[in-house]
């Protein structure tokens, strides 16, 4: 199944202006099949390969000139951080633009490596699963199956079942990825903690509760969830802090960037079980704010999403913006409308009412129709890129 990934626009327009552009995004989200299309007439070395990595910490210099300016692209390119003075000088001299692609599956080692040798000559970007927006007739029939099946590229290009994907891809990240971004001496330990973090989805962080269940301090916990963050698997949705003269929540909520390996972790074996799975609701949150995030990082945005909630349990999920209005959006996984469903935005409304700020409303449910309605706009789930066009 060929996916043309939204993002191959932004890089095809950044190569223009910038020397070197950088893609990360977790293990097998397809970026070497993204650069290598977008560049088909550039070269390619993996610096997981053993022959290429030796080649290239024995003489940098070498290694990058053989190449003459062809354009090269080097996979994993955080294995090698001595290239990156290398690079700094290549490009400084050449003037180039877009000459070299650099990849990478741990964002905080490359973007270190950056920072400190790249600065102002690199473009980042991030490349995550498929959206639903970029599979569009290849996705999912139902919205469960959606849930379930998640977005990463070799579901959809070799058919594998989740059930004989995801484990394998968790057992993967713990002993290569998570080894390699902290020293963990008992990665079984780091898995147990990983799957709390799933049953944990769409709730407030709470680092001593999650220390207490798995028996680790709160140091280790916090310390952990940055491993997560940098190898994209889960990320912190922040509070919003207009307060409105309330008390507010000032803890972030956690969730995934994918909902296959959610559910994987979960030990969903179908895509019927999420029907009475009592986390439905929070995966179905997940799946929304991650679809927002996907489409905004895929043109080129740093999305700064939060949720609002006050210390009265008065909620709403998502707020961002988007231009120059406020987006506020409820998102509820049932397939009927009530006036309940409606809470969160009658509430939220009537307290905004004054704010100079533009806004448009949303309520995102798991059912099929749009409607408009007195406290915003209904979408239904296969409608989601409404929300980010």
């Amino acid at each position: 199944m060929r996916v043309r990934r939204h993002l191959g626009h932004h890089l095809e327009k950044l190569a223009r202006l910038y020397p070197i552009l950088s893609v990360s995004g977790p293990r097998q989200s397809g970026k070497t099949t993204l650069v290598r299309g977008v560049f088909p007439g550039y070269a390619y070395v993996n610096l997981e390969r053993l022959d290429d990595r030796s080649a290239a910490e024995e003489d940098p210099r070498r290694f990058l000139d053989q190449y003459g300016d062809r354009g090269l692209i080097i996979d994993e390119a955080q294995k090698v951080p001595a290239l990156f003075s290398y690079l700094q000088v290549l490009v400084d001299e050449r003037g180039t633009m877009g000459q070299f692609v650099l990849t990478g599956s741990q964002n905080f080692l490359l973007m270190e490596q950056v920072g400190q040798s790249l600065a102002g000559r690199v473009a980042p970007m991030t490349l995550l699963p498929f959206s639903r927006q970029e599979l569009a007739a290849g996705a999912p029939a139902s919205l469960d199956e959606s849930l379930f099946k998640g977005g990463y590229p070799v579901l959809y290009d070799r058919g594998i079942d989740p059930p004989d994907y995801y484990p394998a891809y968790i057992q993967t990240y713990v002993e290569r990825d998570v080894r390699s971004l902290r020293n963990i001496g008992d990665l079984g330990a780091f898995q147990r903690f990983l799957m709390a973090c799933a049953g944990r989805v769409g709730q407030l962080l709470d680092l001593s509760g999650l220390g207490n269940d798995l028996g680790i301090n709160y140091k280790t916990v916090r310390a952990w969830i940055s491993v997560l963050e940098a190898s994209y698997i889960a990320f912190l949705l922040p509070p919003h802090h207009e307060n409105f003269s309330k008390r507010l929540i000032k803890s972030p909520k956690l969730y995934f960037h994918d909902t296959g390996l959610l559910c994987s972790l979960l030990r969903l074996e179908s895509a019927a079980q999420l029907a009475t799975h009592y986390l439905r609701g929070a995966i179905f949150e997940n799946w929304v704010i991650s679809e927002i995030i996907k489409e905004h990082v895929n043109v080129g945005r740093r999305p700064d999403l939060r949720f609002w909630r006050d210390n009265t349990g008065n909620e709403l999920d998502l707020l961002y913006e988007r231009g120059g209005r406020r987006q506020v959006v409820e998102i509820k996984a049932g397939t009927t409308l009530g006036t309940d469903q409606f809470k969160g935005l009658r509430y939220y409304r009537k307290l905004a009412a004054g704010l100079p700020v533009e806004q448009d409303y949303y309520l995102v449910y798991g059912g099929e129709e749009r409607q408009d309605r007195a406290h915003g706009a209904v979408l239904g789930w296969r409608d989601i890129g409404t929300l980010v066009e």
